[in-house]
């Protein structure tokens, strides 16, 4: 791309300086610069990014986009002037990416909780009903291709220029649809901003993230973005956040789980051991659905993911049909196959907080007959060590046997951390401490009886296990499925 081009997409003009300068990426860590890079000076809280731009000129960025020079002070590469750092960074990644999400069918959804399974689901519905389908979620990234694929760093959704990275990547490889988790982060920081939306998903709001927003007033506003910024959007009839919602999309339509007035309604709802059984009644008429899913709460993501998929114009028989054959959310809530005759029922769930754990714990234990295990560990260093005495008493006072055992305790004293988690176990069920996160998982799976329920909860997804000073590779489901061989010599 030439910088005039450039310039006219982030509102800036060149300054005199050579408009046909070419200039191929762009990053705001000098880190990141590539040779042709421009360099995008965002100033912080604690730290302005100009006090970088040598580094990042050395690294070979050729053009700096940010609010002002500080006076005084000239670059021998051009600065563009803007009115919002983040929002040049974003418009500028868009735009030297050629724009990806326009040839895309893209939907969105923000949400305090059900993010990630309402994106999961939809993106399985629409390939369900034929569209080639991608996905940005705080679980990775998928091509069309459905492979998962992990971001290098741990944002919920990542920075503007990967943002528009993988939507290209997307149309190059022959996506037609593109479903984004759009975290309140993402949307407060610009790094959706640039993204062409055709439906906006509304999934509920409670409190959270409140260090961030400052307010739950903000946190609300910056949710709001995406309905704001789309023409279509699917909101949650049983939220009382939605009425503050109505009429700022074009068109809309409501869902309820609870029997509300809306267009999307699920009614005689059964918990069943293996999934969920509903009937929907909806724009397309009234049927039967089965979710192979544990806990209530999925019934408003189901719908959630329905009413979206119909949009882009899946029909009630591929609704379905791609209900009943959902997979899950790796590490949401995830059953593990196993013999239901002669095994425990195994789940691997991100719970990770007590208040988390608490919800995860009560839902199982709804569709739980016999004994209920919980394998928990708590992280270390500074990450809030005040949670691990809860953890504990949520395990013992929910389950009726916990194991406590390693997370990611990196260099805190493990002996510490499972002391702190028995020392808040004063609940009925028995407890242990087993280190080895591995031999706690086997010990848990080997002594489950058949019809029992055992939940591995912390770790989810991830794809790595920090063990003091080291790094491992970790998968927690092909961690329960050994435990579960090893049932069966």
């Amino acid at each position: 791309m030439q910088l005039r081009d450039l310039s006219d997409a982030v509102g800036a003009a060149p300054g005199g300086r050579p408009a046909d300068l070419d200039v191929s990426a762009v990053t705001h860590n000098t880190s990141w610069v590539t040779p042709g890079a421009a360099y995008v000076a965002i100033r912080g809280a604690r730290v302005d990014g100009h006090d970088f731009v040598d580094a990042a000129i050395a690294a070979g960025a050729v053009v700096v986009i940010g609010e002002g020079a500080p006076d005084g002070v000239t670059y021998p590469v051009p600065y563009l002037t803007v009115v919002s750092a983040r929002a040049a960074l974003a418009d500028a990644a868009a735009a030297i990416a050629g724009n990806p999400s326009r040839a895309l069918r893209v939907v969105g959804v923000t949400g305090t909780d059900g993010k990630t399974t309402t994106s999961w689901l939809t993106r399985h519905l629409l390939r369900a009903a034929g569209l080639a389908t991608g996905l940005l979620s705080t679980v990775g990234y998928e091509l069309a291709d459905g492979e998962l694929r992990h971001f290098p760093a741990h944002f919920t959704t990542p920075e503007a220029p990967e943002v528009q990275r993988v939507l290209g990547e997307l149309v190059r490889t022959g996506a037609q649809a593109v479903v984004v988790e759009a975290s309140s982060h993402a949307l407060a920081m610009d790094r959706v901003r640039a993204v062409d939306w055709d439906v906006a998903v509304w999934t509920h709001l409670t409190s959270e993230h409140l260090d961030f927003h400052g307010s739950l007033e903000n946190y609300f506003a910056d949710k709001a973005k995406l309905v704001e910024r789309a023409p279509f959007a699917v909101l949650n009839a049983d939220d009382p956040w939605t009425a503050r919602l109505r009429g700022r999309a074009s068109a809309e339509t409501f869902y309820s789980a609870d029997g509300g007035e809306a267009d999307w309604v699920a009614h005689d709802i059964a918990e069943l051991p293996d999934g969920l059984s509903f009937a929907v009644e909806s724009p397309l008429g009234s049927f039967a659905a089965v979710l192979p899913m544990i806990g209530r709460f999925n019934v408003a993501n189901a719908l959630a993911a329905m009413a979206a998929a119909h949009r882009l114009g899946a029909t009630a028989e591929q609704l379905v049909e791609g209900l009943r054959t959902f997979a899950g959310v790796p590490g949401r809530m995830e059953l593990v196959p196993g013999d239901p005759e002669r095994d425990p029922r195994v789940i691997v769930d991100f719970a990770h907080t007590p208040p988390s754990l608490e919800k995860a714990l009560t839902t199982v234990r709804a569709t739980t007959e016999r004994e209920l295990w919980v394998v928990i560990g708590s992280a270390g260093g500074p990450r809030d060590p005040s949670k691990r005495a809860p953890l504990g008493e949520v395990s013992a006072r929910l389950a009726d046997h916990a194991v406590f055992t390693e997370e990611d305790h990196r260099d805190t004293p493990l002996a510490d951390i499972l002391a702190e988690m028995e020392r808040g176990a004063r609940g009925p069920g028995t407890t242990t401490s087993i280190g080895d996160r591995r031999a706690a998982i086997r010990h848990a799976v080997g002594q489950a009886r058949p019809g029992d329920t055992v939940v591995l909860a912390g770790k989810g997804p991830e794809d790595t296990l920090e063990r003091d000073t080291e790094t491992i590779p970790w998968d927690e489901v092909d961690e329960a499925r050994q435990a579960l061989r090893l049932r069966h010599p």
